[in-house]
């Protein structure tokens, strides 16, 4: 089978059958009229919106199973309708995929925060994007069966005794809260109470990672390729980051952001967070032996930043995220980007509460976005 005709096969697997109906939002209606005739195409069925508001006019109207929409419009901004609809409990069931021309970190960890359910880089990748727009919705319906599934336990559950249904509940919540922390978080939540997640201002040490030339890599392979890379790579950076006891805020599709002294207090978050980027670079040696032997170019970049933040609980009754607000993370990101593959970037903050300072070398004050001064900052070498 040729290479037209595998991808030809692989697109009719992501037909739709007319199952969902799909919200494409576009303040330029040539790429409304493309997006829809290839959605069309794949057996959706399609609206459209040419701006915010007639977005969430439509979506409040129709309610639609997923929404494709621009990050970028003039007016009511994508994030700002992703908000609106995020605020509106009838809309909870509805996807949203964000249409991007450029991936900006900061924007993009702003959108998840808020609800975004994943993001397509511009100019798309067809394949790719079908598969994206499959996954939301399988994740979407998953949850809806769920939400139906827990409202018949609820019945069933107002005729039984009190003690069981609190044991219920306590079991649910356990499940709810190790989607989100580390095993040893969500135990210590269920044996203490919650005052551990109420907001706070406390020092932290961030670590932001992610794959170098990822993008590349991604528009270069079949997007089952992209996704097992990606599965390998967490899951062997996952282990590492529940051993350190670190809280995993969010995944950026090639990376991640983890924070330690919060919830759980560390002292010595710094050192900590120093050794766990270490042991990182270390897990995935073998892996990136099988990235360069399949020519994948991918490899591991890390910047670490310490520094006061404000931590707690953020989002709405659906969905909520235990965070960390503050310059500090904005560091870490921007640190994360300065490093090469195989290499940790950390503050002088942090370098200042190590133990042992050998392995680090003085990689220069570097001028920051967003900062006022230059930062001084020094890095580690795998």
């Amino acid at each position: 089978m040729d290479f037209e005709s595998y991808m030809d096969k692989l697109k009719e697997e992501f037909n739709d059958s007319g199952k969902h109906t799909i919200l494409v939002v576009d303040d330029l209606e040539d790429n409304v009229m493309v997006l829809r005739s290839f959605l069309k195409h794949h057996k959706y069925d399609t609206l459209a919106a040419y701006n915010g508001v007639e977005a969430i006019e439509v979506a409040e109207e129709k309610l639609p199973d997923l929404i494709l929409l621009d990050l970028n419009m003039p007016g009511f901004s994508g994030i700002e309708v992703l908000k609106k609809i995020r605020m509106n409990q009838s809309l909870n069931h509805i996807g949203i995929i964000l249409l991007t021309a450029s991936v900006n970190v900061e924007e993009l960890l702003k959108s998840f925060a808020v609800g975004a359910d994943d993001f397509i880089q511009k100019p798309y990748h067809r394949v790719e994007m079908l598969a994206r727009i499959q996954s939301v919705l399988k994740m979407r319906d998953t949850q809806m069966q769920l939400i139906h599934a827990n409202k018949r336990l609820e019945q069933f559950n107002r005729n039984l005794e009190k003690t069981v249904a609190t044991q219920v509940d306590e079991l649910e919540k356990t499940a709810r809260l190790r989607r989100y922390f580390s095993p040893q978080v969500a135990d210590k939540f269920m044996s203490d109470d919650d005052a551990v997640f109420k907001n706070k201002r406390q020092e932290i040490t961030v670590v932001f990672l992610d794959l170098r030339n990822f993008t590349s890599f991604a528009e270069r392979h079949e997007p089952e390729e992209v996704m097992e890379a990606l599965s390998h790579f967490h899951h062997t950076i996952g282990p590492v980051i529940f051993k350190h006891d670190a809280t995993l805020e969010r995944f950026t599709g090639d990376g991640l952001m983890c924070f330690l002294g919060a919830p759980n207090p560390i002292e010595d978050h710094a050192q900590e967070s120093f050794t766990m980027a270490k042991e990182m670079m270390e897990s995935i040696k073998e892996l990136s032996s099988t990235w360069e032997e399949k020519g994948f170019g991918l490899s591991l970049g890390i910047g670490i930043s310490t520094g006061m933040a404000s931590t707690g609980t953020i989002g709405f009754e659906q969905r909520l995220d235990y965070a960390a607000i503050g310059s500090v993370t904005n560091l870490s990101a921007r640190l994360c980007g300065c490093a090469a593959g195989g290499e940790i970037v950390i503050s002088k903050h942090t370098y200042e509460k190590l133990l042992d300072k050998s392995q680090l070398q003085y990689r220069g004050a570097l001028a920051i976005k967003g900062f006022k001064d230059e930062v001084d900052t020094y890095s580690f070498s795998n």
